[in-house]
């Protein structure tokens, strides 16, 4: 018999990767059994529903000082954590919970811009105000700091002269929305 495989997304705005991750698996052998947010009015809770998964609205005191949600997640059947767009820091449960099941994508090419602040506009902002010349994604393991984990796959796409946050941003999700599921294909075929 097959292993099936359940993963949660965490994210915290609109979806856009969270959409692509569930279209990407949809009637495979990995399913995302839930998706995990911490605000309650992200656009994220409206794919879920859209796609029929299950949500968890997480609370900060218990995601920082309680379990972390972890009995929650084994209880979903979870064995696979996607962060997309999920702004808060990670807590050690959760870390030790999955240590080799936890990833990020980062919208620049780390180790540069990365930390705490790093995440939406002010990364493309800092990457153009210091006239780089590309820029790209970055997915890793979560680690317990921000933007550190072990790198598993970058993609790089220029920076054009006349690029502005937003242009910008647009050429890196069209990178995420490209890669970030099959990176998370392969990083669970090689897990099984």
């Amino acid at each position: 018999m097959d292993f099936h495989q359940k993963i949660a997304v965490f994210a915290s705005g609109a979806g856009s990767n969270a959409q692509k991750i569930i279209e990407f698996f949809s009637g495979s052998q990995v399913s995302v059994a839930l998706v995990v947010c911490n605000k309650p009015n992200a656009g994220v809770l409206e794919i879920a529903k859209k796609h029929h998964i299950a949500t968890l609205l997480i609370e900060k005191e218990q995601f920082f000082k309680g379990n972390a949600y972890v009995d929650e997640l084994k209880e979903a059947g979870v064995n696979f954590i996607v962060l997309a767009g999920f702004l808060w820091k990670i807590p050690s449960a959760l870390i030790r919970a999955f240590p080799h099941g936890l990833i990020n994508i980062h919208p620049a090419l780390l180790p540069k811009y990365g930390g705490k602040g790093m995440y939406g506009h002010h990364v493309h902002e800092s990457v153009i105000h210091n006239k780089e010349k590309e820029s790209g994604i970055t997915i890793h393991y979560v680690d317990e700091l921000y933007d550190h984990g072990k790198i598993i796959f970058q993609a790089t796409c220029p920076v054009l002269a006349d690029d502005d946050a937003t242009s910008l941003a647009n050429r890196i999700h069209k990178l995420e929305h490209e890669y970030y599921p099959q990176v998370i294909k392969e990083l669970l075929h090689n897990s099984k």
